[in-house]
C-alpha cells in the first residue's frame, strides 16, 4: 500500500477542507484511517478479499457523506459502525456463497499465530460472547475510549462501562488470558 501523504492536520480540519472541496484532504483522511480500517475488517471477515471490499465500500460510504458532513467524534467513531456493517454483510454473502452455516459470530475468532502463549488468549478470546470481545477488542485492540464505543456502538455510555467491566472480569477468569490488575 503507499504511504500516507504528510499532513499536520486534525481530522476535524481535514473534514473541513472536504466539505469546501478540497479533494486532496479526503485522501489524507484515506490513508490515515485505511490501515485500521483493513485491520478491523479483516477481524471481522476473515478473508483478505471481502476485507478489502469492506475497506471500499466503507470509504465510499464515508466520500457520499460530503459536502454537509459534520465530524462530532472521532472519525473511527464514526467508521467503525460502518465497517462493522458492511463486514457483516461480506461474511453472510461468503456464507451464503459456500452453503456454510447460517449462524455467524459477530467477531471473527481471531485467527492462529506463532506463539503458545498469544494462541492461548485468542481461543480464550473466541470463548467469550461476541458482545464481550468486541467490547475488549474495540477498547484494547482498536483503542477507543468508552465514550467513542458508546457512540460507535449506539449505546448508553453506562451499558458500555458494565460490558467492559464484566468482559475485563470475564476475561480474568479464562486460561491464557494475562491477569489484567
Amino acid at each position: 500500500m503507499a504511504p500516507a501523504p504528510i499532513d499536520n492536520r486534525t481530522d476535524q480540519e481535514l473534514v473541513a477542507a472536504v466539505n469546501a472541496g478540497d479533494a486532496g484532504a479526503f485522501e489524507v483522511l484515506y490513508f490515515r484511517h485505511r490501515d485500521w480500517t483493513m485491520r478491523l475488517a479483516l477481524r471481522f471477515t476473515e478473508h483478505h478479499d471481502d476485507a478489502l471490499d469492506v475497506l471500499q465500500e466503507t470509504f465510499g460510504y464515508f466520500a457520499r457523506k460530503f459536502p454537509g458532513f459534520e465530524l462530532t467524534a472521532a472519525l473511527t467513531t464514526f467508521l467503525y459502525p460502518a465497517v462493522r456493517n458492511f463486514s457483516i454483510a461480506a461474511r453472510k454473502k461468503r456464507q451464503r456463497s459456500s452453503g456454510g452455516d447460517d449462524q455467524l459470530p459477530l467477531i471473527a475468532e481471531p485467527q492462529a499465530a506463532t506463539g503458545s502463549d498469544r494462541n492461548d488468549m485468542e481461543q480464550s478470546l473466541a470463548s467469550l460472547s461476541d458482545a464481550h470481545r468486541e467490547i475488549l477488542l474495540m477498547r484494547f485492540v482498536d483503542d477507543m475510549t468508552q465514550p467513542e464505543i458508546a457512540a460507535a456502538l449506539d449505546l448508553p455510555l453506562g451499558t458500555v462501562k458494565s460490558r467492559l467491566h464484566h468482559a475485563i472480569l470475564a476475561a480474568r477468569q479464562l486460561p491464557g488470558m494475562m491477569d489484567a490488575g
